[in-house]
């Protein structure tokens, strides 16, 4: 295809980026080390900004190490995505009685999905994480496949899975990047993010006199104002390892930090640092004309911008060939080529322009963020998001026992 490149600058827009633009295969910015920024007392941590997916800050971010039931955010998105939510979990052999956090779930006991994962994310019941993998996967082996798949999936090339529910053993591990994206990716799903929220839920026991109440073991969600997850994870090779997340305005952040003695704390200074050296900015708004052409941006784009960095921020506008076909039919439906955003020289995004009055209907393939648990089905949410990612781009052995 015949393309035409026209670089111009920056021109003053401002907006929200789409989640389409996340995970696209470009390069972000290069973090924060952690000589020119905030310390921890961990052995590796990161920051992430979810909305654009870019790493704030990162030490030892890539080296892997063991993650305890921190393993239960992908157990929960994978579960989510694969699994019905009113469908009945059944407690069975391997299940009941496992070692370590425990929602003491009884054998043959049945709850459905959705109650099982705020069992699993609340209290981090592994007896609930091997339920729900053998429900969802046919068998734990058949689940942890998906979980792996799902890793290669998202790109993240330094972690394994071995279990559903974070127990330390052979070939089970990831690294603080790898669940800073990870989390940024399931907080885009309006179950997961309802989910890991929660300070205290309440589920039917058809088995008692008295119904389950959870409360969540996540104590940054009382300690850190806009506190809204995620993950707690101790074992006695892991040690404490937690993932946190928070909301200020229209930014949210993810902090992780794994085998940390001062985690609460650490993560109160992570997120402040995030939310102060990398505020969010709106770059690029659906609908808006591009100076100099007769296009408009297609989508939102937003940045979390250092102090000096959007002067250099720039554009490049790639288009398409306007040949038209045989018949006369545009089958572009209007899709005229594609804005780069670059900082650095490097690449951050990419926005598509169309003809003015010929965007496309504005849908997230995520649904509305805000939604409760019950208004999307997993299968839903999951072929409504690999459809439009797809038509955009085309393109051990158990060693401890999980306390948290």
């Amino acid at each position: 295809m015949n393309m035409k490149r026209v670089n111009f600058g920056f021109f003053p827009a401002l907006v929200c980026i789409s989640l389409l633009l996340l995970f696209t295969p470009i390069a972000a910015a290069e973090p924060e080390t952690e000589q020119e920024s905030v310390s921890t007392h961990a052995k590796a941590a990161s920051l992430i900004d979810v909305e654009s997916g870019r790493i704030l800050y990162s030490s030892h971010g890539d080296e892997s190490m063991l993650i305890a039931s921190l393993t239960k955010i992908m157990t929960a998105i994978v579960a989510i995505e694969n699994g019905d939510l009113s469908s009945k979990v059944k407690v069975g052999k391997n299940a009941f009685a496992k070692e370590g956090s425990s929602l003491f779930l009884k054998m043959g006991e049945e709850m459905t999905l959705e109650n099982m994962l705020y069992g699993l994310m609340l209290r981090s019941g592994n007896d609930a994480a091997t339920a729900i993998a053998e429900h969802v996967g046919g068998s734990e082996e058949g689940f942890v496949h998906l979980m792996n798949a799902k890793a290669e999936e998202l790109g993240l090339a330094h972690s394994h899975f071995a279990n559903p529910h974070g127990l330390d053993a052979e070939g089970h591990f990831s690294t603080a990047n790898d669940l800073a994206k990870l989390t940024a990716y399931a907080l885009h799903n309006p179950v997961f993010k309802e989910i890991v929220k929660t300070q205290v839920k309440t589920a039917d026991n058809p088995y008692d006199k008295w119904d389950y109440k959870w409360s969540n073991k996540n104590k940054m969600l009382r300690l850190y104002d806009g506190a809204d997850g995620v993950k707690t994870g101790y074992t006695k090779k892991a040690l404490r390892c937690l993932v946190s997340s928070a909301t200020r305005g229209e930014q949210q952040l993810v902090a992780v930090t794994l085998n940390d003695g001062n985690d609460w704390n650490d993560h109160a200074a992570l997120l402040d640092f995030g939310f102060n050296r990398f505020p969010l900015r709106t770059i690029i708004e659906r609908g808006e004309r591009l100076e100099g052409y007769n296009l408009a941006a297609g989508l939102n784009f937003a940045y979390p911008f250092r102090q000096g960095e959007q002067e250099r921020f720039v554009t490049e506008l790639v288009l398409n060939s306007t040949k038209p076909a045989k018949d006369g039919a545009d089958k572009s439906f209007g899709l005229r080529g594609t804005l780069v955003l670059k900082l650095d020289g490097k690449p951050i995004g990419q926005v598509p322009v169309y003809d003015p009055g010929r965007l496309p209907p504005e849908q997230s393939p995520y649904m509305d963020k805000s939604a409760s648990t019950s208004a999307y089905p997993a299968d839903t949410w999951l072929q409504a998001a690999g459809s439009a990612l797809r038509a955009l781009f085309r393109i051990g052995k158990e060693g401890g026992v999980s306390h948290d």
